[in-house]
């Protein structure tokens, strides 16, 4: 019998949730408009974004609740999550997985620095049209654009950028490119057109890589090759490098390593191989080809890139230093080489007689001195020759003593400390605790 009893009391428990529940849902039902149409009623200046050319589909779908929450939220604008996630969660195609090359914006999730997450009158509502919105950022390239006598015409047309770029990520190609070059190039230029052949000596260079000459976006030279021409190339002596053009091998070098680049540059490369310090790319089997290209340049002595991009393929840990250097705001009084990621202006990149491959005799006592006043610290603090560093006997107490000359990051005028007192604790140990 209890158990019986046990079993109506149940049912009855039950029956009653159900209809309890079933009053609950008739009572909080929501209005068919609620989702999107509803909120019109109070944002009554954002029906005009509907009328925009291109609007996006929730917004168009009255589903404002697909991206907001309706009531409250730990994000800005009642965002139903973080904005990034939120577009990655329709977009996931936009991100390839191990893509080979990203957009910063796209990885970091500031979709909205490209696009209004309603309604634009421009394509993939973005809030700009063509390049307008690239050069937004890519200011160095808008500026080269305006001043160039001869501009690649892809990076001008309607389409500008997207002719050869992904905007978002490139799931096989660096730069975010479309295609590999030069396939990306041929879909354009015909290279079996006999002045094609004739304008590159002959080489069969429909498989090269076209930007070791040619600047892909611009140049004041004509056929946009970059600025600064190899003599051989800019005489058209190709031959002086590479084999013939009718040889089996016609890009093969003659001769390999700095071997090659010694049958011109011998005085020069003699002088640096003299050197106490000689740094290391200029002996193995690239050589001057590690930092140099052989053919055109947009920097000056042919250097492949920006000094802190090629220093940075070997000393990639000093370059995030100095950027992160850079981006701290306690670091207002940060070097103008370190600023600039200007290696060269301490260091020699070819080979030195001194330490740390310094241009002359102390990096202390004579490179900073370029540019600051040692002395000034003689006044108030012992520093020099003649200054013995308390830590260790072997060493005098001069510049690096107490500053790391490529930055330090989080630490206040590139000291090696958290701050002043943390430094001269180091050495005065009678002061901690003070």
């Amino acid at each position: 019998m209890k158990t019986r009893y046990k079993i109506i009391f149940s049912l009855i428990i039950i029956t009653a949730l159900i209809f309890t529940a079933s009053a609950y849902s008739d009572n909080a039902k929501l209005k068919p408009e609620a989702k999107g149409r509803l909120c019109l009623k109070c944002h009554e200046t954002f029906s005009e974004k509907l009328k925009s050319a291109y609007v996006h589909t929730p917004v168009k779908n009255g589903e404002c609740t697909g991206c907001h929450d309706p009531h409250t939220s730990s994000y800005g604008k009642l965002l139903s999550a973080d904005s990034s996630n939120i577009c990655i969660s329709c977009h996931k195609e936009i991100l390839p997985d191990k893509a080979q090359s990203s957009h910063k914006i796209v990885v970091d999730g500031n979709c909205m620095k490209c696009h209004d997450s309603h309604s634009s009158n421009n394509r993939f509502i973005l809030l700009k049209a063509g390049n307008e919105l690239c050069l937004d950022c890519h200011k160095d390239i808008g500026e080269s654009l305006k001043t160039v006598r001869f501009k690649h015409k892809p990076a001008e047309d309607n389409r500008g950028c997207i002719n050869c770029h992904n905007p978002h990520a490139s799931a096989k190609y660096g730069s975010l490119l479309k295609k590999d070059i030069p396939a990306l190039c041929i879909e354009c230029h015909r290279t079996d057109n006999a002045s094609f052949q004739a304008r590159h000596s002959g080489y069969p260079v429909a498989g090269s890589q076209c930007t070791s000459c040619h600047n892909s976006h611009g140049s004041n030279k004509a056929a946009i090759v970059f600025e600064n021409v190899h003599a051989p190339v800019a005489e058209k002596k190709c031959n002086k490098c590479h084999n013939e053009p009718s040889s089996k091998s016609p890009f093969a070098t003659s001769k390999a390593g700095i071997e090659l680049c010694r049958d011109c540059h011998k005085d020069k490369i003699a002088e640096l191989l003299d050197k106490n310090n000689v740094h290391w790319p200029m002996l193995d089997k690239a050589a001057c080809l590690n930092c140099h290209n052989p053919h055109a340049s947009k920097g000056k002595n042919l250097v492949a890139a920006a000094t802190s991009n090629v220093c940075g393929k070997c000393h990639s840990d000093t370059v995030e230093l100095q950027e992160r250097s850079k981006n701290n705001p306690k670091n207002t009084s940060l070097c103008k080489p370190v600023r600039e990621g200007s290696c060269t202006a301490c260091h020699d990149p070819h080979a030195s007689d001194y330490s740390l491959l310094a241009p002359l005799p102390s990096m202390s006592f004579n490179v900073c001195d370029k540019c600051h006043e040692w002395r000034a610290h003689s006044s108030s603090h012992p520093i020099g020759e003649k200054t013995k560093d308390p830590r260790n006997k072997n060493l005098i107490v001069d510049c690096l003593s107490c500053h790391k000359a490529c930055g330090t990051a989080n630490m206040p005028r590139m000291t090696h400390f958290k701050n002043i007192s943390e430094g001269c604790t180091q050495c005065h140990k009678e002061l901690e605790g003070r």
